[in-house]
């Protein structure tokens, strides 16, 4: 059983989306550690992210990729692209993406990118309106991931166009 897990967690995408140097102000002084946030997918719709903090950088980070391994979620995709446009939204942080043609590549920046990538996505486009803190938006845009409804099928679409509906 732990070769399988081992062989799995060896297919996992990775990704450190951010590292940040905080303090804890105590009666002897500070106490500083790190926090890092993280994102794993298995490239077929598949993306799980993660924030922890630890007294070192590596401690830190191996802890957000082992939460965020727990916290994988599926995601409903159209191919390579997602199935419409949705957006995104965590604090004040709003995130808009757009299914693209395929050899779009993926429009965005760093935060959204890492989550993209993770998922399995290759064509998209992007857009952070509001705060850019990376947190928030990396959150942003795994929420939008996670309300994408199923694509629809031929079958599907001509008994809704049938129907009226």
């Amino acid at each position: 059983m732990n070769e399988r897990i081992a062989e799995e967690s060896e297919e996992l995408i990775k990704k450190t989306i951010n590292i940040s140097r905080v303090s804890k102000v105590v009666k002897g002084g500070k106490r500083m550690a790190f926090s890092a946030l993280c994102v794993v997918g298995d490239g077929d719709g598949r993306v799980g992210i993660a924030k922890s903090k630890g007294a070192d950088v590596r401690i830190a980070v191996d802890k957000a990729f082992r939460k965020a391994e727990e916290n994988m979620k599926t995601v409903n995709l159209n191919g390579l692209t997602i199935p419409h446009t949705i957006v995104g939204r965590h604090c004040r942080s709003f995130v808009l993406m757009k299914p693209a043609r395929s050899g779009t590549g993926i429009i965005a920046g760093a935060s959204v990118r890492a989550v993209v990538e993770a998922c399995g996505i290759n064509d998209i486009l992007t857009k952070v309106h509001g705060s850019t803190n990376p947190i928030n938006v990396a959150y942003a845009a795994m929420d939008g991931l996670l309300n994408l409804s199923k694509p629809k099928g031929k079958n599907e679409a001509f008994a809704e166009s049938a129907s009226g509906g």
